[in-house]
């Protein structure tokens, strides 16, 4: 019997990178897995992929509406929903001088409106012993720049989860974070202009690293999927770093 028989998931961006590996895992293990993306075909595939195991709604976690719908379909299927993980993130990224206020607007969009909002509207769908798992980022306790922004809004949901797992501990819902280090994504790989500044950037990104490499998206579903399971039942609060060690180095 697989882990997760019988379960309801939800996962906010989950078309590509980190979102899609643990779309794809929670499937795996039993789950039914509603998926949000902003990309029609991307979400398509995936679905074709994964078959009935998976449905996809396009949709944008800043826009309240179509959290509505996402969850309108979930309350459809009539099974509530047990685990929810709030991945969807992205951002701008630039420097104090240079940062514009749609830039700060966009990303707190994302990061904080779509997480604090994609959760509370969860509340309702949610079984007993559901578990809620966040998407953080090692940015949150470091400085780089151009990363200010983006940096504080990850900040701020590692606050929010750890809020959340008092708030919710009565009526016995999970609240966690996974923080991945430097993941080999198409979205770490997007920062740089070109193929050949990508590869330089993955290249320096894996030499900060103990383990001397970039993580796997697979490798932090499986942290997801820890957090999300049974196994996890006395843990809440907690922040789970799957970086290789950089956040100790």
């Amino acid at each position: 019997m697989a882990q997760l028989d019988s379960k309801t998931a939800l996962v906010t961006g989950g078309t590509s990178g980190i979102g899609r590996a643990v779309a794809t895992r929670l499937a795996g293990e039993g789950a039914h897995v509603f998926v949000t993306g902003r990309q029609q075909p991307q979400l398509q595939t995936l679905v074709d992929e994964l078959g009935d195991q998976v449905t996809g709604i396009r949709g944008d976690v800043s826009n309240l509406d179509d959290l509505d719908r996402v969850y309108a379909a979930i309350a459809e299927r009539g099974d509530g929903l047990d685990i929810v993980v709030a991945n969807a993130g992205g951002g701008t990224f630039a420097t104090l001088e240079e940062l514009k206020p749609e830039d700060f607007d966009h990303t707190f969009g994302i990061n904080v409106r779509g997480t604090v909002f994609t959760v509370q509207k969860a509340l309702p769908l949610l079984n007993p012993d559901a578990a809620v798992v966040i998407t953080g980022s090692t940015s949150a306790s470091r400085a780089t720049a151009a990363f200010g922004v983006y940096s504080a809004s990850k900040a701020a949901i590692r606050q929010f989860s750890r809020v959340w797992a008092i708030e919710l501990a009565e009526r016995g819902v999970r609240v966690n974070t996974v923080t991945p280090g430097p993941t080999e994504t198409p979205g770490l790989a997007g920062l740089a202009a070109d193929p050949v500044e990508a590869r330089a950037l993955l290249d320096a990104e894996a030499r900060r690293v103990p383990l001397g490499r970039l993580g796997q998206p697979a490798e932090i579903a499986d942290a997801v999927l820890f957090l999300a399971s049974p196994q996890a039942k006395f843990v809440t609060g907690t922040e789970l770093f799957v970086d290789g060690g950089e956040s100790q180095a």
